[in-house]
């Protein structure tokens, strides 16, 4: 018996996510006392990178995603390898055929996995309800395998020793006939669109930029910083930026090693986004906002007299 976690992969590029889960497996391992394991689909290559013992799950039906096939895949994998607990990165493709794979075997997803305790050698799982504002502990109440998603940012992935696994190829008995949909090309807005969970430095701006025109002022910032330029809610309702670059619980879960909150009062919906960043710096002229009580550094004071002044020192810096 073990924890497996699935790592994910595109195109031959990690995701980051992928060690976060990989991390979690080994906390959760070491407080359960069991061996952990990780698998890869379509990425034999990659494989090697990674830490511990490592199945590539290979099969030319899987060379392109379909829900169908990595579920039956990982349905192999799973029966073969017997884990008590399955951990999978909380992705767009993993929410597409998790619960499906978990169907599978008569069990539910716990999706979006914040963090977990052990007592009594029970483990005990921690999900956020009603978009943050409650925390819940769940317990699953049937036999393995069982099956859970973390939330990004949720593990640090950074005393992860990666680079030395013992690698085992799986190859699952995959039929034509089990893959009944195919995967459309990727949207054209998806391809030029920003993976803000991928970025390690984000400046943000909220409704506190008053007006679309001055969006240039906090964008300097971070293309000082070499940043991801994303936004609030309301920035994005307005159409001041597009839909991708919302951070919050509508919009995409974040945990840079850096995030710049600009003009971001703090509402329940834009902490949940991106509370699990290692630094944040919040730059708000209401010294009572929310933003503070998670800001790592704050400063009170007019965003555009701030952000432009912090902009150049940052040039200076760059220069010398």
């Amino acid at each position: 018996m073990s924890i497996l976690a699935i790592l994910e992969q595109r195109n031959g590029v990690w995701n980051r996510m992928s060690w976060e889960t990989l991390s979690a497996a080994r906390q959760i391992g070491r407080e359960l006392g069991q061996p952990v394991e990780s698998a890869v689909i379509g990425g034999a290559s990659l494989a090697a990178q990674a830490a511990g013992r490592v199945w590539a799950v290979e099969h030319p039906l899987l060379d392109q995603y379909t829900a169908d096939a990595y579920t039956a895949a990982l349905e192999a994998l799973i029966r073969h390898a017997n884990p008590t607990l399955v951990l999978f990165p909380h992705t767009y493709q993993v929410r597409d055929y998790a619960a499906k794979l978990a169907a599978r075997f008569g069990r539910v997803l716990a999706s979006d996995v914040i963090g977990h305790r052990v007592e009594g050698g029970e483990l005990f799982l921690v999900r956020q309800l009603f978009q943050g504002r409650l925390n819940a502990d769940v317990r699953f109440t049937l036999g393995p395998p069982n099956f859970a998603s973390i939330q990004a940012g949720a593990y640090r992935a950074e005393a992860l020793e990666l680079g030395a696994a013992e690698v085992s190829t799986f190859t699952p008995p995959l039929e034509p006939g089990a893959v009944r949909a195919r995967t459309s090309p990727p949207f054209r807005e998806s391809q030029r669109g920003v993976d803000l969970a991928a970025a390690s430095v984000i400046v943000s701006v909220g409704r506190g930029i008053k007006d679309q025109a001055n969006l240039p002022v906090v964008e300097k910032l971070a293309q000082a910083l070499g940043a991801e330029f994303a936004a609030s809610r309301p920035i994005c309702d307005n159409g001041w930026l597009p839909m991708e670059r919302q951070v919050g619980s509508s919009g995409q879960t974040v945990a840079p090693k850096l995030y710049i909150a600009v003009g971001i009062s703090g509402a329940i919906q834009h902490l949940v986004g991106m509370k699990g960043s290692k630094t944040i710096v919040a730059i708000n002229k209401d010294p009572s906002a929310p933003i503070f009580e998670v800001a790592d550094y704050g400063i009170v004071g007019d965003l555009f007299e701030v952000v432009p002044a912090l902009a150049e020192e940052i040039e200076k810096a760059k220069r010398s």
